[in-house]
C-alpha cells in the first residue's frame, strides 16, 4: 500500500509540475517517460533472466497461458456492456469499442477520434489512462482480494510494459512472464477489435 501511496503523489506532483510550467522554459524531453519505462523494463528482464524458475511457469502452464488475455478481453467487455445499460448518450458499440482498448489509451483513442470524433476519442483516451492508474495503484488491494492475476487482467495490455514492474513487484518473478505475455496479446489485438466495434 506504502507503494501505492507513492505513485500517488509522484504522479500528482508531476501534474502540479506540469500545471505550473505551462509558458515557461522548463522543458522535459518527450522521450524522457519512454526511456525511463525502458529502464525498468531492462531490470525487470534481468530479475526474470536470473531466475531460470520462471521458464518452467511457462513450460508448466503450456496453452492455459492463453486463458489470462482471453479473461482480460472478456472481462473488460462484459463489464463494459453492463455499464453500457447506464450510460445514456453512448451506444452499446461505443462502449464496447472504448472498453475494447484495454488500456492500450494512445492506440485505441488515435483510431476512436479518427472514426467517431473528439469526444468519444477524449472518453477512450481518459477511460483507459484510469485503467492503467486503477492497476498501478491498486494492484496490492487486487491480489488481496481477486488473486495475482487480477492485476495483469486490470492492467490489459499496458501489464507487458507500464504497470509490468508494479504487477511484478507484487506477485513476482513468476508472474511477470505471464503479464508480458498478457499485455503482448492484447496490443496485438487492441487495433483489429475497437475497429469491429466502430
Amino acid at each position: 500500500m506504502k507503494n501505492s501511496i507513492i505513485i500517488v503523489i509522484l504522479f500528482g506532483l508531476g501534474v502540479l509540475l506540469g500545471f505550473i510550467s505551462r509558458g515557461t522554459q522548463i522543458v522535459i524531453p518527450h522521450d524522457a517517460t519512454t526511456y525511463a519505462l525502458y529502464v525498468f523494463l531492462f531490470f525487470v528482464g534481468i530479475s526474470i533472466g536470473i531466475d531460470l524458475k520462471v521458464f518452467k511457469v511457462i513450460k508448466k502452464l503450456h496453452y492455459k497461458i492463453l486463458f489470462v488475455p482471453i479473461s482480460a478481453a472478456a472481462g473488460s467487455l462484459i463489464g463494459v456492456g453492463l455499464i453500457s445499460y447506464f450510460i445514456k448518450d453512448m451506444t452499446l458499440m461505443d462502449c464496447l469499442a472504448v472498453g475494447s482498448g484495454v488500456g492500450y489509451y494512445s492506440l485505441t483513442s488515435l483510431i476512436i477520434t479518427e472514426a467517431r470524433g473528439e469526444y468519444l476519442g477524449v472518453i477512450a483516451l481518459l477511460t483507459n489512462i484510469i485503467r492503467e492508474i486503477i492497476t498501478l495503484v491498486g494492484t496490492p488491494l487486487l491480489i488481496k482480494y481477486f488473486g495475482k492475476l487480477a492485476p495483469i487482467a486490470s492492467g490489459g495490455a499496458t501489464s507487458m510494459d507500464i504497470t509490468l514492474p508494479v504487477i511484478t513487484h507484487y506477485t513476482g518473478k513468476d508472474y511477470a512472464v505471464i503479464s508480458i505475455f498478457s499485455g503482448t496479446v492484447l496490443s496485438i489485438v487492441v487495433p483489429f477489435w475497437v475497429k469491429l466495434f466502430l
